[in-house]
C-alpha cells in the first residue's frame, strides 16, 4: 500500500509540475525560434552551399552560448519585474541606458528590413506582390498585438513557431539523392570540420553571421521584458530555463537541417551554383529534386521563410516597444488597451510601417542588407552582455539569484569569444588580404 501511494503522490506531483510547466512556456520558445528570422535562414542556407556539413560543429557551441545568454534574462526578468531596459538606466545611469536603447532601436530597425525582405521573397514565389505583401503583414502583425491580453498574443506566436519545423523534409528529400553523401559525412561535421582553403575572410564573415543570427541583444531585451509582462516570478524560473533550453535547442536543431539541406543538394552536386539567399534556396531547389519534391521543396522553404520573416517581425517590434515603454515610464504592456497605450502601440506601428517600406525602393541592396545586419548585430552583441553580466553579479537587483561561478565562466567566455571575432572581423575589414 504504501509503494501504491508513493506511486500516486510522484505521479500527481509530476502532473503539477507539468502543468505549472505549460502555464510558464512562451516567452523562451517564442525568442528561440524566432531568432531563426529570415535573416537567419539565409545565413544558414549560405553557409551550407559554400562550406557543406563542415561548420556544423558551430551548433555545439551555439546551443549553449545561446541557453546561457537568455537563461539570465528568465531570472533577471523574475526576480527584478524590469525589463532589461529598466534595468540598465538604474544600474549604470543614464548615459549607458541611452546608449543601450539607441543601439538596440538601431539594429532592431536594420533587422527587421531583413524580416521584410524574407516576408516579401516568400510570397513573391506564390505570386504575390511585394506591396501587398507589405500592406497585409503589416496589418496582421499589428492586429496580432492589439488583442488586449498577453496570453492571446503567445497562444498564437506559438502556433506560428510550429511552421519552423518545414525545413525538415526537405533535408530529408535532399539527403536522399544518390550524389548525397549520406547520414556519416553530417556527423562528421560534428566533431571533425574539414574547411577547405583553411581561416578566409569569408569563412570569419560567414561565422560571425552565424553567431549573429544564433544570439541578438534584441533577444535579451525580447524575452526580459515578455517574462515581465507574462508575470513570471522567482517560483517560476526554473520552468522558464527548462523552457529556454528546449527553445535553444529546437533553433539550432532546425538551422542545422537547413544547412544540411542546401549543403546536400548544392555543395555536394552543383557547388557552381552560388546561393545569396533563402529565396534563391528556395528556386534552384526545383530541378535538382526528384519529380514533384523539387516543387514541395520550394513551398515548404517559402512558407517556412515566410514565417520566420513574420515571427522575427513580430517580436524585434515588440522588443523595441517594451524598451522605449519602459524608459519613458509609458504604458507598455500587451495586457494593456490600444487607447491607454498609444505610444506603445504606435512605436510598434513605427517600426514596422518605415523598414517595411525600404524594402519597396526600386535597386535597394536586399542580399547585402541581410547578411550586414547579421554581422552588424554580432558586434554589438558583447556591450549587451557586459550590461547583463554586470547587472547578474549584482546582490543589489538578484538577491541569492546571482550567477553562479560555472554561469559566470561560460558567460564571460562567450564575451570574450565574441569580442574576439568582431575584433578579427574590423582587422579583416581594414585589411583585407590578411586572412588570404
Amino acid at each position: 500500500m504504501y509503494a501504491i501511494s508513493k506511486s500516486i503522490h510522484m505521479t500527481n506531483r509530476m502532473w503539477k509540475q507539468f502543468v505549472i510547466f505549460l502555464s510558464v512556456l512562451g516567452p523562451g520558445i517564442i525568442v528561440m525560434v524566432a531568432d531563426n528570422d529570415a535573416g537567419g535562414i539565409s545565413t544558414y542556407a549560405v553557409t551550407g552551399s559554400k562550406y557543406g556539413f563542415s561548420l556544423l560543429w558551430m551548433f555545439i557551441l551555439l546551443l549553449p552560448m545561446a541557453y546561457y545568454v537568455q537563461e539570465m534574462t528568465v531570472r533577471l526578468g523574475a526576480v527584478t519585474k524590469r525589463g532589461h531596459a529598466e534595468a540598465i538606466f538604474e544600474g549604470f545611469g543614464p548615459f549607458w541606458g541611452w546608449f543601450s536603447l539607441t543601439d538596440l532601436a538601431i539594429v532592431n530597425w536594420l533587422t527587421l528590413i531583413t524580416e521584410y525582405i524574407g516576408m516579401t521573397a516568400a510570397m513573391s514565389l506564390f505570386g504575390i506582390p511585394p506591396w501587398i505583401t507589405f500592406v497585409v503583414v503589416t496589418f496582421i502583425l499589428f492586429a496580432v498585438v492589439i488583442t488586449g491580453s498577453y496570453w492571446t498574443f503567445e497562444k498564437l506566436t506559438l502556433f506560428f513557431c510550429l511552421f519552423n519545423l518545414v525545413y525538415i523534409p526537405a533535408a530529408i528529400w535532399g539527403m536522399k539523392l544518390s550524389y548525397s553523401p549520406g547520414w556519416g559525412e553530417v556527423l562528421k561535421g560534428f566533431y571533425h570540420p574539414n574547411i577547405v582553403g583553411g581561416m578566409t575572410g569569408d569563412l570569419l564573415f560567414i561565422l560571425m553571421a552565424n553567431i549573429g543570427t544564433t544570439i541578438a541583444p534584441w533577444m535579451i531585451f525580447f524575452q526580459q521584458s515578455a517574462v515581465v509582462d507574462k508575470r513570471l516570478d522567482i517560483h517560476d524560473i526554473k520552468f522558464g530555463q527548462a523552457e529556454t533550453f528546449i527553445g535553444s535547442l529546437s533553433t539550432c536543431i532546425v538551422a542545422v537541417f537547413i544547412i544540411i539541406t542546401t549543403a546536400a543538394v548544392f555543395y555536394y552536386h552543383q557547388p557552381q551554383v552560388i546561393i545569396e539567399d533563402a529565396m534563391q534556396t528556395a528556386e534552384a531547389l526545383v530541378p535538382l529534386l526528384p519529380s514533384g519534391q523539387g516543387e514541395l521543396a520550394k513551398r515548404l522553404f517559402a512558407i517556412g521563410l515566410f514565417d520566420a520573416g513574420f515571427l522575427g517581425a513580430l517580436c524585434i517590434s515588440l522588443s523595441t516597444s517594451w524598451a522605449v515603454g519602459e524608459v519613458f515610464g509609458w504604458a507598455h504592456s500587451l495586457n494593456t488597451r490600444v487607447k491607454d497605450a498609444k505610444w506603445f502601440y504606435g512605436i510598434y506601428l513605427v517600426m514596422l510601417i518605415t523598414s517595411g517600406a525600404v524594402v519597396l525602393i526600386p535597386g535597394a541592396p536586399l542580399v547585402t542588407i541581410t547578411m550586414f545586419v547579421q554581422v552588424v548585430a554580432v558586434t554589438l552583441l558583447p556591450a549587451a552582455l557586459v550590461f547583463l553580466l554586470l547587472i547578474l553579479n549584482e546582490p543589489a537587483f538578484m538577491g541569492e539569484r546571482v550567477n553562479t561561478r560555472t554561469q559566470n565562466i561560460m558567460n564571460w567566455s562567450i564575451v570574450i569569444l565574441v569580442s574576439i571575432m568582431s575584433t578579427l572581423l574590423g582587422v579583416q575589414t581594414l585589411f583585407p588580404d590578411l586572412f588570404k
